[in-house]
């Protein structure tokens, strides 16, 4: 039996490895979006609808390759959403001016007001979190998570 080094548990707290420390704050924001999107009657989606909403460029649309990948699912299990939210009225797709072969999808009213409504939410968790932690603990783990995020996205 190996036996694993102290300073490997010197990054966990109360036992939880990072992976778990990041899981919960993130399945929390995810949850109470999710739900607050129910309760304001945008009750016919699910968790994975939510994705297209997180990745898609709000203003002008996108190609759903693009979606695909900021999402890192496949085409085809985006392709699954989309047609789901354009039957519901959230998205349309539309020509890509800058390409006549491709099509963009596009937020309608309906999906611009969940878009909306769902940023208000996360919002919300924000502030709460901040009451919580204060300004200076919360300014610094965004600064952490912006860091973090740029090292892992190689930018």
């Amino acid at each position: 039996m190996t036996s694993t080094p102290k300073k490997y548990y010197q990054i966990a707290q109360e036992g939880r490895l990072i992976g778990a420390l990041l899981r919960v704050p993130y399945l929390a924001v995810v949850d109470g979006t999710y739900n607050g999107l129910r309760d304001a009657g945008f009750d016919d989606l699910t968790h994975a609808h939510l994705t297209v909403f997180q990745h898609i460029d709000s203003r002008k649309g996108s190609r759903l390759i693009d979606l695909a990948e900021s999402a890192q699912i496949t085409k085809q299990s985006m392709g699954y959403l989309i047609d789901y939210l354009e039957s519901q009225g959230y998205v349309e797709r539309v020509p890509d001016e800058r390409d006549g072969r491709a099509r963009l999808i596009r937020l309608t009213a309906r999906g611009q007001a969940l878009h909306a409504t769902a940023l208000n939410l996360v919002r919300d968790v924000e502030v709460r979190w901040r009451a919580h932690l204060g300004s200076e603990r919360m300014d610094n783990l965004l600064d952490a998570l912006k860091d973090l995020t740029t090292l892992i996205e190689g930018k």
